[in-house]
């Protein structure tokens, strides 16, 4: 599995949202594998879901919010199931069954984590998102040395 850490500057992470919905159309425009967006924070998928639906003024990037089964909000359609998934672009705090496609995570922990607790997932590709402060440069090594441990092919950017 190929893992690419994109390490923000100041001026990307101030603009996390706009950052994440031009990391996904490029994504999207580059593959045709499904893209999946890990989130933990409820705040977060909120308003990433309003953001990509006005990515730019002549259009959207379609896009799912995959049903929290622990946690029921509002902000969140309970009634899709992984079986029902049909957008390009999923949003949750969890990794569908079978997922296969690529990865951005936004969460602290290490995607392997989530592959743990479904049955045959396994991305093609992993997008990690390191901001500028301490906390999340902490969390990035440590994800990244979780990552390097399985082998995986571990690339970096600065944007």
């Amino acid at each position: 599995m190929k893992i690419s850490f994109y390490v923000l500057s100041e001026s990307k992470a101030q603009d996390f949202l706009g950052f994440i919905c031009q990391l996904t159309q490029t994504a999207l425009n580059k593959s045709a594998q499904s893209l999946l967006i890990l989130i933990e924070d409820e705040t977060l998928l909120s308003t990433l879901d309003t953001a990509l639906w006005a990515q730019d003024s002549t259009s959207f990037i379609p896009h799912q919010c995959l049903s929290d089964t622990d946690h029921k909000s509002t902000d969140v359609d309970s009634n899709i199931a992984t079986s029902e998934v049909s957008a390009p672009v999923l949003l949750g705090n969890h990794m569908p069954a079978d997922f296969n496609g690529i990865v951005l995570n936004t969460t602290t922990r290490p995607v392997n984590d989530f592959m743990a607790a479904t049955n045959n997932s396994k991305p093609s590709r992993v997008l990690e998102l390191i901001r500028p402060d301490a906390t999340s440069t902490q969390e990035g090594r440590n994800k990244y040395k979780a990552y390097q441990q399985l082998g995986y092919d571990l690339t970096h950017f600065k944007v």
